[in-house]
């Protein structure tokens, strides 16, 4: 789920760099993590359940220490809640009911914040909503696809390739060519031939494991790739606007030169969520991967 080589312009590039030692922290961050994420990947069940919970859990205090300033438990308790019940009930093969109960704890925490709001409020109900949501994002989008037996790993594998790609390609390809910013209001730092660079990598991993691993119709499942590749771009850019609306430069220091969680799972979060989505469409709940990429 995280991504080996993120930082605020994985989107583009940061054209000024965060040097080189900065570069080596996060390459030495991806040897760490990224093999414990695959191997709970492959191990599914309830290992990557816990592990998809924990990193939700992550984001919602990230999102609500940057929102409130503060780990306000007017958000935190029905969202933790909430988190907590979507992964039993995602274990139990009751899909609808995680997604239901993550609807419960945003409305909850909404109707919180705007009963007991503080004097000057430190946030808004909109804020408490989204920020359960964001995080119920972040749990049911993999962990729903992963309980697809056939499918479930491959799609996973699928997914990490392309974000991860997307996001080491963007990196690369921006600091070598450099450029015009993609968006400067939000981050100035990323460009578009970052941008493109990583569109490029995304759909070639992506369809690079698809081929690997028997999955047909190539011509679509790289039209996926390009999709959640823009997808999780996006995502990027959605943190790094809700970041900059509140002063911040980091969601958190929680991984030491990194900063945190949303800052490295911005986004594959919404990739997964998209990819679920899709899966759904067009096969249900009870296979959402084989949804995804049989076509």
């Amino acid at each position: 789920m995280t991504r080996p080589d993120h930082h605020d312009g994985s989107a583009g590039t940061d054209v000024s760099g965060r040097g080189t030692n900065n570069l080596k922290l996060r390459v030495l961050s991806a040897a760490v993590l990224a093999p414990v994420v695959l191997a709970n990947t492959y191990i599914g069940g309830w290992f990557f359940l816990a592990l998809c919970a924990a990193a939700a859990a992550g984001i919602l205090w990230e999102w609500t220490s940057l929102v409130t300033h503060s780990a306000d438990p007017r958000i935190l308790v029905p969202g933790l809640a909430a988190l907590l019940a979507a992964m039993v009930l995602a274990g139990l093969d009751l899909p609808e009911g995680a997604f239901g109960v993550i609807a419960l704890g945003a409305i909850l925490a909404g109707l919180v914040v705007r009963v007991w709001a503080d004097e000057p409020a430190s946030a808004s109900p909109a804020w408490a909503v989204g920020g359960v949501l964001y995080a119920g994002a972040t749990l049911l989008g993999p962990a729903l696809l992963r309980r697809d037996l056939q499918w479930g790993l491959t799609a996973l594998l699928f997914l990490y390739a392309t974000v991860w790609a997307t996001d080491i390609f963007a990196f690369f390809c921006g600091r070598a060519i450099g450029g015009p910013p993609l968006w400067p209001r939000v981050s100035p730092h990323k460009t578009w031939s970052g941008a493109i660079g990583g569109l490029a990598g995304g759909v070639a991993a992506g369809a690079t494991v698809a081929y690997t691993f028997g999955v047909g119709k190539l011509g679509i499942i790289g039209v996926m790739a390009l999709v959640l590749s823009v997808l999780a771009q996006a995502g990027d850019l959605f943190e790094s606007a809700v970041k900059r609306h509140f002063g911040a430069k980091d969601a958190s220091r929680l991984i030491p030169g990194h900063g945190g969680l949303m800052d490295r799972l911005d986004g594959f979060l919404v990739a997964a969520f998209a990819a679920l989505i899709i899966g759904m469409l067009r096969q249900g709940t009870g296979a959402p991967a084989r949804g995804f990429l049989i076509w």
